[in-house]
């Protein structure tokens, strides 16, 4: 990881910030499968699929949403409650497996699951927030939610991050958690999150599931501002493959158990705070890439020297979203015209005559591409460069101040035979 200064990366995820617990398990949401031989018992196939991140105390929190026209029960109801509360919210439920989306009774299913969770831990159902993944147009099974509930919530530590880092998990390989610890004022300050996706991951939201918790205090505008402005430049720059999922949730809950100041306005506290909170949501975006669907390697597009941030972004997302460059990383090809293809139909001014490209890894670099044309290069290198397991496509745009950063993967066979029986 990048190691960033005055930023200590540290173990527990959701659960790294004072007073917040989490807990997963399994509840059966989704049918164990058949043992594939006979040394296999079912019960090794029942992974979770439920869990909940509680805090001591009340939170404030901000939120941001699928841009999908078509959005999950779940995404209107937390939506909802956090609209209904100003912001406010000491509790978040989510499950795997069933995405509770197109379902005529979803949004009360949705709702449900807030109410079970508030039953349980004496607060009002608007302050529950919900997030559900998996499946698309299946009806949402609530009895098994109601069955575990009581169990979810007795299981309820300080140190449960993984049991619920893993609920989330779909055709996630690996689960997915960051923490830092950070000084403000004096105060040790925590910043810890989780999240899922593999596939159906694309720009323009927060895509896939994530909870992020801070002991930090924030006040629930500022903590709006900063996510908004965080994902903006780490998971709206994430493409695994160009569909956008209609269930993306990432909230922050900030329940200022650090004793801090609450930071109420822009300024040296808020710069802080909104460094961890990138420090945080990028590793996870990288770790989201990493594992797309299928994947066997990290793409990261840098891109410089253009007119402004958006510019850079632009033409970043460009590059990482093209199944012709994200096939070529996969057999290691270095068909940098798929690049300059790729920089060229994004929808941004600047001079293609100044495109640069160089591509990199811990196997070494090889510029292939100076001032928009080709430029001789070793075949050879530049297949040791792109079989490293992380590649670095550097482009450059101009002469321009505006840099962006977008992380994706390569395109391969088992993309398509994961998703050819996905509801298998």
């Amino acid at each position: 990881m990048e190691q960033f200064e005055g930023y200590k990366y540290i173990e527990g995820g959701v659960c790294a910030a004072k007073g917040f617990k989490a807990n997963g398990l399994y509840c059966g949401i989704k049918k164990p499968s058949a043992p594939a031989d006979g040394n296999e018992s079912p019960f090794d196939n029942m992974k979770n699929d439920l869990c909940l991140v509680t805090s001591d105390v009340m939170c404030n929190a901000a939120s941001v949403f699928t841009q999908n026209k078509v959005q999950g029960a779940p995404v209107t109801v937390s939506r909802n409650n956090l609209a209904a509360t100003g912001g406010r919210a000491q509790a978040f439920i989510l499950n795997s497996k069933n995405a509770n989306t197109c379902n005529a009774d979803g949004e009360e299913k949705a709702m449900r699951m807030c109410e079970l969770t508030a039953e349980r831990i004496g607060i009002k159902p608007e302050e529950v927030l919900v997030a559900q993944t998996g499946v698309i147009g299946q009806v949402f099974p609530i009895e098994p939610v109601e069955e575990k509930i009581d169990e979810l919530v007795a299981g309820l530590a300080y140190d449960k991050n993984i049991e619920a880092a893993t609920a989330i998990m779909t055709t996630d390989t690996v689960k997915k958690e960051v923490a830092v610890e950070f000084e403000l004022d004096g105060r040790v300050c925590h910043l810890g999150g989780m999240g899922k996706g593999s596939g159906m991951i694309h720009p323009n939201m927060a895509t896939t599931l994530n909870v992020i918790t801070t002991d930090c205090a924030v006040s629930a505008e500022m903590l709006q501002r900063a996510l908004s402005e965080v994902v903006k430049i780490t998971y709206n720059c994430l493409s695994v493959d160009g569909d956008q999922s209609t269930n993306d949730t990432c909230a922050v809950m900030a329940n200022g158990l650090a004793g801090n100041p609450e930071i109420t306005a822009e300024g040296g506290d808020y710069e802080v705070f909104r460094q961890a909170l990138y420090i945080v949501m990028m590793n996870i975006t990288r770790m989201l890439a990493k594992d797309g669907e299928g994947a066997t390697k990290l793409l990261e597009c840098k891109v410089s020297g253009a007119k402004d941030r958006d510019t850079a972004i632009t033409v970043a997302k460009s590059v990482i979203c093209s199944p012709l460059f994200k096939c070529a990383m996969f057999g290691a090809d270095a068909n940098w015209g798929r690049i300059l293809c790729a920089v060229g139909y994004a929808d941004a001014e600047f001079d293609i005559g100044d495109v640069d490209v160089v591509l990199a890894s811990a196997a070494g670099s090889v510029h292939v591409c100076e001032n928009g044309s080709g430029i001789p290069f070793s075949e050879e290198e530049a297949k040791k460069v792109l079989l490293e397991d992380e590649i670095q496509i550097l482009v450059k745009i101009g002469s321009g101040s505006g840099t962006a950063t977008a992380w994706g993967c390569d395109l391969t066979y088992d993309y398509v035979k994961i998703n050819g029986d996905y509801r298998s």
